[in-house]
This record gives C-alpha cells, structure tokens and sequence, in this order.
C-alpha cells in the first residue's frame, strides 16, 4: 500500500483560507437552489400581478412664467403707505372740529359769484351786453328747457346806442326775441331788413328808475351770497353735529369750533356787504 500523497497548498494562501473558499464552492450553489424553491412556492400560494413600474419621462413639458420684480422693502410698502396715510388724513379731517376747509371754500365760492354778477352792472344805470348774454332763452316752445342767449347767439355792443345780435339759426330767431321782449330790461329787438338773422336793439338813456334797478340788482346780488354763506354754515354746522353724536371729540371742543365757526361766518358776511356797498356807491354816482 502507497502511501498517501501530501497535498501542497500555494505558497500565498493559508491553509484556513483554502478551507474557507472550497466550503464557499461546495454550499454556494446548495443555498441558491433552496432559495430558488423557496419563491416558487410562495409565489405558487399567493400570487401576485406583475406590474411594470411606469417609466420615467424623459422629456417632461417645461412651463414659462413670470414672477414680480424684486423691490426693496420700502418700495414694496410705499403703496400701502400712501393708502394709509391718506386712510389717516381723512379719518383725522372727520374728527377734528377745527377744520373750516369746506365752510371756507364756500364761502370763497359765495364771494366770487358775487363779483361775476357785481361786473356786469354799469354805472349809472347804462345798460351791459353781457346782461344780454346771460338771458335763458327756450328754443322749444313749452320746454322747460334753457339754454344762455350767448350759446344760440353773439352779442357786440355797436357804438353807444345800438347792441347786434347775431344768430346762428333761423328757427332761434323767435325764441331769442321772446326772451329779450321777456327781460326786466326794457328793450325792443328789430330785425335787421338786409339780414334775417341779425337783431338791432336800441339801448335806452339811463334814467333815474335805470339807476335805481341797477342799484337794486346790486343788492339782490348781496342777499344771494348771504344766502350761500348760511347754506355754508349750515353744512358745517352739520359736520359739528354728527361729531357730537358719535362722541369723536369732547365737549369742550366742540364748543371752542362752534365760536370760531361762527366768526368765520362773521367774516365772510362782513366781506359781502363791504363789496355790495362799494357796488352800491359806484352804481349811484353814475
């Protein structure tokens, strides 16, 4: 009997690592097929669909859109700002009593009508075209709609007698001479024999009753600004109420604003009759 041959591993490995790789190559291939049986089995008694999971987009569609431009902080607020301070200014105007701007402004709007209808009266009674100018004419036979002399026609004094009115239409020619026969003024339109649509108006001499109209239109000129001012008073006055009402401002205040109110008032009423009276001199000397 021969004796056995001695195995000589390679130099390199170790006997336990030569061990460790042939149980690797004896086991490995047992394991797999046990696990193999395994899932044909489970998948045997519980199976399942199959599902393929949805591929991924490649090319998805891009979408554009635009985002506000990037402001600094103070500009991104200033227009919130400026509605609150402007929310502010008009919260303050409401409750403050002092605050005489609209009954100012109407009184201010009162004084230069005033002037407007003061210019047009002359001195000594004389007639002004521009009175002529201001009638309301009805080209509409009973209309109760008007429209100024001066939109339908054009007024030019001619020498120091004689005023022409010059009209655009033919159909206004008779409303436009009913209106001026209708005046307080006391003129008598004739036509023109050339012409059909030119009015000849003789201006009468100012006499003693012309000076005493004109002075009486000066007057009633003075009663209509009165009367706008106290319409201004009155507005005011309103404002002064619903404050007390709401309980916006003490007592004490509202009755310090209600004294400078009626000074204002004063004063205002003190500049219309200064003007009438200066009106009035003027118109009398004429």
């Amino acid at each position: 009997m021969f004796p056995k041959p001695r195995r000589h591993w390679p130099p390199s490995l170790g006997l336990l690592s030569h061990l460790r790789i042939r149980y690797a190559q004896e086991t490995l291939p047992k394991c797999t097929c046990i696990f193999q049986a395994q899932l044909q089995l489970q998948s045997q008694s519980n199976p399942r669909p199959f599902r393929r999971r949805p591929a991924l987009a490649t090319s998805l569609p891009r979408f554009f859109s635009t985002t506000p431009l990037l402001l600094k902080k103070g500009q991104r607020d200033e227009p919130k700002r400026t509605v609150e301070k402007a929310t502010a200014r008009s919260e303050a105007a409401d409750n403050d009593p002092y605050d005489f701007s609209a009954l100012e402004a109407g009184i201010d709007r009162a004084l230069e009508r005033l002037n407007d209808e003061l210019s047009k009266l002359k001195p000594g009674g004389r007639f002004n075209p521009d009175m002529l100018e201001a009638l309301r004419v009805s080209l509409v036979k009973g209309s109760r709609v008007t429209v100024k002399l001066a939109d339908v026609a054009q007024v030019m004094p001619r020498g120091g007698r004689t005023v022409v009115v010059l009209v655009g239409e033919a159909d206004h020619v008779k409303p436009i001479t009913s209106a001026i026969l209708a005046s307080p003024y006391s003129l008598n339109p004739v036509p023109a024999p050339q012409s059909p649509l030119e009015l000849h108006i003789p201006v009468p001499p100012a006499t003693q009753e012309s000076r005493q109209q004109t002075v009486a239109a000066a007057s009633k000129a003075g009663e209509s600004a009165n009367h706008a001012v106290r319409q201004a008073r009155g507005a005011q006055q309103k404002l002064l109420r619903a404050m007390e009402l709401a309980r916006k401002v003490r007592p004490d205040d509202l009755k310090k604003a209600k004294d400078r109110m009626e000074k204002v008032v004063e004063k205002g009423n003190e500049e219309v009759k200064k003007r009438v009276e200066g009106a009035r001199r003027a118109l009398e000397r004429g």
